[in-house]
């Protein structure tokens, strides 16, 4: 079977299964790039020094990260492959993943996040830092929310997060303020959770969602303000982490806080808090 059925087997299944968007799409760039390396050919023909060799092409250009990202496509396709009976090995299970460095976190103090406070000049800015700090969210999971998420009784949203997993996130009565008050100024009937500032003629007139892009610059916008530099959404997820840590939360509680499926990613925040760990050694020693 040519790669490209098998692809579209593939992609029908786990679509049906719940796969993220996001990963499939990602997975479809992949298997386009192989087979534009490669060719169109049957599946049966590729062999594990094909995929090796593909990977090593752009190995010394490539972070080790995606590297490893270019596996995981290859083991997800040949393991399906394997399990629907189209081939009978899987050359891609003998594929070891680079070695990843343990990258530190960058997070900002308490006092940074003030100044971006401060910096602040609308109630849509005030809102939206808030609830990418207060939060932990990923930005992905802020774009694709909405109004009715949020349930202000218990100060909470249920948010989709990754691999389409439904959790429940919380947010203090700073953001809470703010967000009610950004929600109510707007004279729009979009049921997004943020719109941009600009109207569109072909919207009738309307705001639409706010993009990711969009709310990247809102964010480097307050940061320029307050002279910090490379404020992204990311940072503030990591900033909420290290000040739950910090505050003596548990990591496992961490973990479910910022929807990791791996205790092993949410540990990188404690391995990197020198503070925390002085703390304990005063403590112990």
């Amino acid at each position: 079977m040519l790669l490209s059925k098998v692809w579209e087997l593939y992609e029908t299944d786990k679509m049906l299964e719940g796969y993220s968007k996001n990963t499939l799409d990602s997975y479809r760039l992949q298997h386009r790039l192989f087979t534009e390396h490669h060719g169109d050919v049957d599946i049966n023909d590729v062999t594990y020094e094909d995929i090796k060799a593909y990977l090593a092409k752009d190995a010394k250009r490539l972070k080790p990260a995606s590297v490893a990202f270019r596996m995981k496509y290859f083991r997800s396709l040949w393991r399906y492959a394997v399990d629907e009976g189209i081939v009978t090995e899987n050359p891609a299970s003998r594929l070891r993943d680079p070695k990843l460095p343990k990258r530190i976190p960058k997070y900002m103090d308490q006092e940074e996040i003030e100044m971006l406070r401060i910096a602040c000049k609308t109630t849509m800015e005030n809102a939206l830092l808030e609830v990418f700090f207060a939060s932990g969210c990923r930005i992905g999971e802020i774009y694709s929310a909405n109004k009715n998420i949020v349930n202000w009784a218990d100060k909470s949203m249920t948010i989709i997060g990754k691999g389409d997993k439904e959790r429940t996130v919380f947010f203090d009565t700073r953001c809470a303020i703010w967000l009610r008050k950004y929600l109510n100024e707007r004279d729009d009937n979009d049921i997004a959770l943020f719109v941009t500032e600009r109207r569109y003629k072909a919207n009738g007139n309307q705001p639409r969602r706010m993009s990711k892009d969009g709310m990247r610059w809102t964010l480097n916008r307050i940061a320029k303000r307050a002279g910090i530099d490379s404020v992204y959404p990311h940072r503030l997820r990591h900033s909420f982490a290290m000040h739950m840590l910090k505050n003596g939360a548990p990591l496992e509680v961490i973990q479910q806080f910022l929807g990791h499926a791996n205790l092993d990613t949410t540990r990188i925040y404690a391995d990197h808090n020198t503070e925390m760990r002085r703390e304990l050694y005063r403590k112990y020693f």
